[in-house]
């Protein structure tokens, strides 16, 4: 039979029992390379409609083929694309089409091949033991390597230096063993990730040239040929190229593959995402979502903003978070029973993400100024999307006869409710907002404000701002 080739299979929860070389031949296992392995896996999930990319949101028809492509013809490539577009979340999932166990040599620095060993050491051990050459076994969460590439990253980092330790042991200094192995050897039959490539210094980008080429590393003035076996992606940035750094020309030309990322192209993948990313503290409802979501998408349109930068899918989980976070103050400060996100929440945390976005120099002292035209935008938007052609004059008649209605990120539930009370067409402003007749008064009360808000911007009724509170009904 062949070991570990199915790269989500349960019924091996545990390393296989091959311990030497001659029991590991016995199962029948075969050696192969790790372009292989992710070959032959990625084409098994896709035979079964399996997710090849699990937990990777809105690329299905354009970023993925490429990458499957570039994958099913052993190409080591470069994601390309502004921040906060999962790259490297993308990059980390490539490690879950590996085999889910790997033998190695025991003890072996670079994980060497038992059938095949390529280092001084494993050779040797090899020719003396034979089939009793002690094997381990290594699970594919152990055979992804990163490194986020700094300006102070030096080639003995990724591909190794001379071990002082070793040579004061009394090995001389032209022994191979003397070696201390960087991070890409370390690597070997594995996948390597490279983050941020541009910010790595140019004349260490070279010493990448053999590893993706000849597939061979050189160490300083040693006469050493080490095959490697691994598979290289590389995230960036395009601004990178020209501004903080760039990725030289015959390092470029290595790389397999250029796939370039996007920010979200649908609005339900931008809610999708949220929803499988933000780490809320209280309950956020779809609506509110989709505000945050087209939020984001305004300001990436926005001439305002610098769409160099790009504007980050981490600054719409930040602002989901922070407005959960602003729902749980308000029911440990006011009582309230529950804590449940309200449209008054986002306002409150605009602030806090004004350092994620950064704006084109005539903008300013008008930053806050921009966030908040824009997000009124979004509600509005997301207003009439959610509720459009629903009679809400139950809602505008309550004002038409003078009355106002105070709210507030510190007015809880419970006295929002009180001040409006029966409201006719509130129970299909509850269907339409996906909560129901089981609503609870934090749902109620986020669906009242967000009706509320919406009908001021679509200019039904007015409203006034004073000192954290807002009056809606006010003249």
């Amino acid at each position: 039979m062949t070991v570990g080739h199915t790269p989500d299979s349960s019924s091996t929860p545990s390393a296989p029992g091959a311990a030497t070389l001659g029991q590991l031949r016995a199962t029948g296992w075969t050696s192969r390379s790790t372009k292989d392995e992710l070959r032959s896996n990625l084409l098994t999930r896709l035979r079964s409609g399996d997710t090849a990319f699990p937990g990777i949101v809105g690329f299905d028809d354009t970023v993925l083929p490429e990458l499957e492509s570039a994958l099913l013809a052993g190409h080591d490539l470069v994601l390309l694309g502004e921040r906060g577009q999962g790259k490297t979340r993308l990059m980390r999932t490539l490690g879950q089409l590996l085999d889910e166990w790997s033998p190695e040599v025991t003890g072996c620095e670079i994980h060497d091949d038992p059938v095949a060993p390529v280092c001084v050491r494993c050779r040797a051990l090899a020719a003396e033991l034979g089939d009793d050459l002690p094997v381990s076994w290594r699970h594919r969460e152990d055979r992804y390597t990163e490194k986020l590439a700094t300006p102070d990253t030096s080639v003995g980092d990724l591909i190794g230096d001379v071990d002082p330790v070793k040579v004061a042991q009394g090995r001389t200094l032209g022994d191979p063993e003397t070696i201390h192995y960087g991070l890409v050897p370390r690597a070997n039959r594995g996948l390597f990730g490279l983050n941020e490539l541009p910010d790595l210094a140019e004349r260490i980008q070279v010493a990448l040239f053999n590893v993706l080429e000849e597939r061979d590393i050189q160490v300083r003035g040693y006469s050493l040929r080490l095959p490697l076996d691994l598979f290289l992606v590389a995230t960036a940035n395009p601004e990178d190229y020209t501004n903080r750094g760039r990725i030289i020309t015959p390092l470029k030309d290595r790389f397999g593959a250029e796939i370039r990322t996007h920010y979200l192209d649908e609005l339900d993948d931008e809610v999708a995402l949220l929803r499988q990313e933000a780490a809320v503290v209280a309950e956020v409802g779809d609506h509110l979502l989709e505000v945050l979501a087209r939020f984001t998408r305004n300001l990436r349109e926005s001439s305002s903003v610098d769409q160099r930068s790009g504007v980050s899918a981490r600054f719409t989980i930040a602002a989901a978070e922070a407005v959960s976070a602003s729902a749980l103050r308000r029911a440990a400060r006011t009582g309230d029973d529950e804590a449940v996100a309200r449209i008054c929440d986002i306002g409150v945390v605009l602030p806090t993400l004004l350092g994620k976005v950064e704006f084109e120099m005539g903008e300013e002292g008008r930053e806050r100024a921009v966030l908040d035209h824009l997000l009124r935008l979004a509600v509005a938007t997301t207003f009439r999307d959610r509720l459009g052609g629903l009679d809400l004059s139950g809602f505008t008649g309550v004002f038409a006869e003078g009355a106002v209605v105070e709210t507030g990120e510190l007015v809880p539930a419970r006295d929002l409710l009180s001040q409006l009370g029966s409201v006719p067409g509130l129970s299909k402003v509850l269907d339409r907002l996906g909560y129901g007749d089981a609503a609870g008064r934090g749902q109620v009360a986020s669906a009242v404000e967000f009706v509320l808000e919406g009908l001021h911007l679509t200019r039904r009724i007015e409203k006034e701002t004073v000192d954290g509170r807002t009056v809606y009904g006010a003249a």
